[in-house]
């Protein structure tokens, strides 16, 4: 089997729970035990924290048109930050063998930089409270983004990476780890660190975006697993759009401009897919739709707000609407597939892995 086929299997473990018609007396039931039904937590859950965290900003954003009030944002990032630390706390306790095989993983590796991303966005929001906290924490985890984005990238280089291996996901360590790390900064007054951050993640975007649509034009489909991380192809241009807004004060200007224009052509394309998506069944990697979508919505409501259109009100409560029932939705269908014990995959202890 070649090393595609199993990069591509071990994301299908990682990302899909056991089926709701499985027999309870089937064999590999019978012959499964408890080490082999342990329960993973696979990088790619830290997505659960940074989608609900992009609701917060989303809700934010809607407050100078909608006039909503400032402790929506501030519960919703509160439950963004149990979260996160319930999901550090999970995943730091599988073990360090176990972190480092994610980050040696083809398919898993770019999905770990999501839990220092996510607390980027958090302590962003936490500086609006305790401004030298939330200023340091920016700094700090600021810091470990680029630094894992730069380790992560020279493996690349290093690991003989197969083409069809590649996804989406390859965004998150630098193009959406820049990007972010620039909105958190400017929203901490570090305006020569965001714009250093805000080149790292628009350069970043510019290589890997041509690799990827490559991928994506000219090499078998995504895996089914996988398939829900084409979601993360919206990111760039809308988080690119906060970023920029966060940097200039308001989106106006060419390259605003030029950046709503991508980001219209990237919401189409994802309107175009959900005929796809919807014969999708349920996993953990839906979570890609809900920062992707939550920074789309955020950028919108930034424009909405700043154009003063006729109608605006409608337009943002309609924008605010949609992302907060499609966050709660998912949100929603994650607790009943946990509560059946089918949203956390069972998986066979590393050692088999590897030797498989």
């Amino acid at each position: 089997m070649s090393s595609t086929s199993i990069n591509t299997e071990r994301a299908t473990l990682e990302t899909e729970a056991p089926s709701a018609g499985a027999s309870a007396n089937s064999p590999s039931r019978n012959i499964a035990t408890p080490s082999r039904r342990r329960r993973r937590i696979p990088p790619n859950l830290f997505g659960i924290a940074l989608g609900v965290a992009g609701l917060a900003e989303a809700w934010r954003a809607a407050e100078p048109t909608l006039h909503t009030p400032q402790a929506i944002p501030d519960v919703i990032n509160i439950t963004a930050a149990v979260l996160w630390v319930a999901l550090v706390v999970s995943y730091a306790a599988q073990g360090r063998r176990q972190i480092l095989a994610d980050l040696g993983d083809k398919v898993l590796a770019p999905f770990v930089s999501l839990a220092t991303i996510t607390a980027m966005l958090l302590s962003a929001a936490l500086a609006a409270q305790v401004f030298e906290v939330g200023r340091v924490l920016v700094v700090v985890f600021l810091a470990v983004t680029i630094a894992l984005g730069g380790w992560m990238t020279g493996q690349w280089f290093l690991g003989d990476l197969d083409q069809d291996a590649v996804h989406p996901g390859y965004f998150l360590p630098t193009v959406a780890g820049g990007l972010v790390g620039a909105f958190a900064a400017a929203e901490v007054h570090l305006r020569a660190v965001a714009e250093t951050s805000f080149g790292i993640g628009i350069l970043c975007w510019v290589l890997l975006g041509s690799l990827l649509l490559n991928r994506l034009f000219f090499r078998p489909q995504l895996a089914r697993a996988l398939f829900p991380s084409l979601a993360i192809e919206l990111a760039p241009p809308v988080m690119a759009g906060v970023a920029y807004t966060a940097l200039t004060g308001a989106p106006s200007g060419p390259v605003a401009e030029a950046l709503a224009g991508y980001a219209v052509l990237m919401a189409l394309v994802q309107l175009s897919l959900v005929p796809a998506y919807r014969r999708l069944r349920f996993t953990p990697g839906f979570w890609a739709f809900t920062f992707s979508y939550a920074a789309a919505a955020t950028d919108a409501l930034e424009w909405i707000s700043h154009e003063h259109a006729p109608g605006a009100a409608v337009y943002a409560a309609c924008t605010l609407g949609f992302i907060t029932v499609l966050i709660i939705a998912i949100g929603a269908r994650s607790v009943v597939a946990a509560t059946r014990g089918q949203f956390l995959p069972a998986t066979p202890p590393l050692n088999q892995k590897e030797t498989s």
